[in-house]
């Protein structure tokens, strides 16, 4: 197996209580109305602006549309199943081994607590073993984001380093798991 570009187009997903859909330029106006929140950004990597620009959604989709287009990265807007489909958060999937990060994620804060991060976490993972056959996910989070550090822990995935990393909020350790296919397949009882 390997890790074949271009990705094929992302396809919608769903969970019990949300619609994983294809991500789309209009989703800028949502992102920008949520995603400035410094609890929601402390913990992601430096490269994000902060404080958050008014043309930071706007500027991000634009380049998030490019390597979609390119096919280099699949993104997913988080949307509940019985709402108005407005994005509430985003999840993308792709095959950055040489980094040891393939998925990312991040939701608005009030639907944190809720499970709903683990449910499309769960879903995309499935995608990326089932479909894109992918034998394992690098995955990786600050040391000081437990939220993420328990979606990895409850995936099954396996802690093979911590190193320091430049964070929005400053330098933190980064904690890099694997989640290989077999384990997590035998987890589900699909083995």
């Amino acid at each position: 197996m390997t890790f074949e570009l271009p990705l094929p187009p992302t396809p919608t997903l769903e969970t019990e209580r949300l619609i994983l859909r294809p991500m789309r330029a209009e989703d800028a106006a949502a992102t920008q109305r949520w995603f400035p929140d410094w609890e929601l950004v402390k913990h992601l990597h430096a490269g994000i602006p902060w404080p958050y620009p008014p043309d930071g959604a706007e500027t991000n989709m634009a380049d998030c549309m490019a390597a979609r287009a390119r096919g280099e990265q699949l993104y997913w807007a988080i949307t509940l199943k019985h709402g108005d489909d407005e994005l509430i958060g985003r999840i993308d999937l792709k095959p950055n081994v040489a980094e040891q990060d393939m998925r990312g994620f991040w939701l608005a804060r009030p639907w944190w607590g809720q499970g709903l991060m683990t449910e499309a976490a769960e879903r995309v993972t499935q995608y990326a073993f089932e479909v894109l056959e992918w034998p394992f996910l690098y995955l990786n989070n600050a040391a000081d984001n437990r939220g993420s550090h328990r979606i990895k822990e409850k995936q099954g995935a396996e802690l093979i380093g911590v190193r320091p990393h430049a964070y929005v909020c400053g330098e933190l350790l980064r904690e890099t798991w694997i989640l290989r296919r077999e384990a997590w397949l035998a987890r589900r009882g699909r083995a």
